[in-house]
């Protein structure tokens, strides 16, 4: 039977284990300019050294207006390879392949002047009332999805995610609550998103597999409900989605900062659904901290990957600690073999 420290392989991405980073926000960078800095070298690396086997770099914006703060990593830039690159070299000398998560924020932009949406909805009362994108303007940022893609791939990623979740642009134009445009992108709401996938395959690898992270469930009223994203997913699936990373809400306060979603692996259920409808490979993630608990994600079949998130913030060396308790081999750096049970 797979356990959580079972090898998993899909398309070009060979991973040791099922553990995922998931990508979180560290709003670090120091000049406003969007490249990576010492801290998010030391924050990634140590996590490779701590085992997990697929480290997702964080929400990287395609455009200075499309970050949430000032403060985010972004790929609108040749400047930005570099850095990043230095990063997925090292996870890589320490056995961890890299992903990372190219987005928009959209009308969550709270530095943006003038935050840009499908439609000039503000997110609640205290957000700034968006611009809406013209229709060749869409077609514009399908193109800046794509260059932020080739510079990733340029900088070594193994695999891509795209955040179509959480409230984020791809998710606004999915979004019924969100997009009320008259143009082809409000007759058909999965457009946008099915040109942001095939504009990422053209500039990837052609055996690279590419992650959509999306929120499956919309916890406000009038909102979707899993049955109609899996529904809405089989046009991304066609399009060239490879991996489901299954999450949950971005419409309302809700999720892990809100109600539902205060109980343990909550969104296990999203992510068991989407793997049971579609026949490709389904992360979870969500409140998954504790190691039995993980492990019992994979050795159900709920998913086929665990990303563990908070925890991984506590402990980097998480995975090394889940390996030691569940009584698993996993590779320990020889600095730290005194450290661990025989």
């Amino acid at each position: 039977m797979d356990h959580l420290f079972s090898p998993y392989s899909y398309k070009s991405l060979e991973l040791k284990n099922r553990v995922v980073m998931p990508p979180m926000c560290q709003y670090s960078v120091t000049n406003k300019d969007g490249i990576a800095t010492d801290w998010h070298y030391v924050h990634y690396v140590s996590r490779a050294i701590g085992g997990a086997s697929l480290i997702i770099i964080e929400m990287t914006d395609v455009e200075p207006d499309g970050r949430i703060t000032d403060y985010d990593l972004g790929l609108w830039s040749d400047e930005q390879i570099a850095p990043l690159a230095r990063i997925i070299d090292a996870c890589h000398q320490h056995g961890a392949k890299v992903g990372i998560q190219i987005a928009h924020a959209g009308r969550k932009a709270e530095d943006a002047e003038l935050p840009v949406a499908p439609s000039a909805i503000p997110f609640d009362e205290n957000s700034k009332t968006p611009r809406e994108l013209s229709t060749e303007e869409v077609k514009g940022m399908v193109e800046k999805f794509r260059a932020a893609v080739e510079r990733a791939v340029k900088a070594g990623v193994d695999t891509i995610e795209l955040h179509g979740a959480h409230g984020y642009l791809i998710h606004q134009f999915q979004s019924k609550l969100t997009n009320k445009r008259e143009d082809e992108y409000g007759q058909e709401r999965t457009k946008f998103g099915v040109e942001v996938i095939q504009a990422a395959k053209s500039a990837m690898p052609e055996d690279m597999p590419l992650i959509l992270r999306i929120s499956a469930k919309e916890y406000v009223e009038g909102g979707y409900d899993v049955d109609e994203s899996i529904e809405f997913s089989k046009a991304y699936v066609e399009a060239g989605v490879d991996i489901f990373h299954i999450s949950a809400g971005g419409e309302g306060p809700i999720a892990a900062a809100g109600k539902p979603g205060t109980h343990v692996a909550y969104q296990v259920p999203l992510a068991r659904a989407f793997k049971q409808a579609f026949n490709i490979p389904v992360i979870a993630v969500g409140r998954l901290d504790e190691a039995s608990l993980a492990n019992s994600v994979i050795g159900n079949e709920d998913a086929d990957l665990v990303a563990v998130g908070r925890a991984m913030l506590r402990n980097p060396y998480w995975t090394l600690e889940a390996a030691a308790q569940l009584r698993k081999e996993t590779t320990i750096p020889q600095q730290y073999v005194a450290g661990f049970p025989r």
